[in-house]
């Protein structure tokens, strides 16, 4: 069975939406110079969501200094949907609710059978849906696991259309169910595969970023694990001096933090038995949404950041040796991946 770009989409349109509020505004713009959309420049780059649509684009070109104004928090609140709210897409798409009454879905993958994976991440568990192509619902709507520790992450195991394990990332853990292409149950105990996550002498993996995202390379050698940051910038680790750093990045690798942050705002790689651990990529905020891909022989990890902030950053490619390339779409510009940058 194989499902539609339209019902993924509407899926995920499902999954993410809030709410929606009104607002009248206006916003400084100029015609970009190709088919992109309005590129928004100088005070209007620096808009708020109320200017979002899509093909919109900011062009940042001052940031203010780091502290220069104190922190302000300004959180959403939930209203009713408005009749006719919907989501604004490009010229040509359509978005239709697909599945609804979800608590705190925060990612959604595919089994190679079609059937959508969705991990409820606040009631610990993994929820699949089943709906025939070109369906406009889920015929089927079931509990695959429970008892997990904030589940974000979903992997199939081994990469192809046959996989015979699922993969959940918890926030603390990576674990394991046995799987067969059409379960709509697990069909077997939690096998624990990364017993710590990250590894830091045993402080709570709950402060901070909670997401753990997981991927495996094409060939199925090697599981990418990401891990968000404890703090919003590193503040609080302390200072170390130029020999103290060049000695822990030879163990932990290059642009790794310490202190609370070990292993932390990063990607970390493992075998699928959970061994060989080490830091593939640093300094990534909250590194959710990993997939990969192979353009030869070599792997390719892209990584979409996601960091709670109405600026974005630009994207940086990092190469490494015999893994490929690592595309990061992040505003941190101190990004190293094995030692090369």
């Amino acid at each position: 069975m194989k499902m539609s770009g339209r019902f993924i989409s509407a899926a995920l349109a499902a999954a993410f939406a809030a709410c929606w509020l009104f607002f009248a505004l206006t916003v400084s713009a100029q015609p970009a110079s190709d088919s992109l959309g309005e590129l928004l420049v100088g005070k209007a780059a620096f808009g708020d969501w109320r200017a979002d649509a899509p093909l919109v684009r900011r062009k940042i070109t001052e940031l203010p200094p780091p502290y220069a104004t104190r922190s302000a928090s300004n959180p959403p609140r939930v209203i009713a949907k408005p009749a006719s709210a919907a989501p604004k897409v490009p010229p040509g798409f359509q978005v239709e609710l697909f599945a609804s009454n979800l608590r705190d879905p925060r990612m959604v993958r595919v089994a190679p059978n079609g059937d959508i994976f969705i991990a409820e991440s606040e009631p610990g568990r993994i929820r699949v849906l089943r709906a025939d192509d070109g369906a406009g619902k889920p015929s089927s709507n079931d509990v695959f696991a429970s008892g997990l520790d904030q589940p974000f992450g979903i992997a199939f195991y081994p990469p192809g259309p046959d996989p015979q394990w699922i993969y959940i990332a918890n926030t603390g853990s990576v674990v394991r169910y046995p799987y067969r292409s059409g379960d709509l149950k697990a069909r077997g105990k939690a096998e624990v595969i990364v017993r710590d996550l990250p590894h830091a002498g045993g402080r709570s993996v709950q402060r901070g970023h909670i997401t753990r995202d997981i991927v495996f390379s094409k060939d199925g050698r090697q599981m990418f694990v990401s891990v968000g940051s404890a703090s919003n910038a590193g503040e609080g680790i302390g200072k170390r001096d130029a020999a103290a750093i060049t000695r822990w990045e030879a163990e932990h690798g290059l642009g790794s933090a310490w202190g609370n942050e070990t292993d932390r705002a990063a990607v970390l790689v493992f075998d699928p038995e959970g061994r060989n651990r080490r830091v593939f990529a640093s300094g990534l905020r909250n590194c959710v949404g990993l997939t990969s891909g192979a353009r030869t022989t070599s792997a390719t990890i892209s990584a979409t950041i996601s960091c709670p902030t109405s600026l974005r950053g630009c994207v940086t490619a990092l190469s490494t040796a015999g893994l490929g390339t690592i595309s990061v779409p992040t505003k941190i510009p101190d990004i190293a991946a094995n030692g090369q940058t």
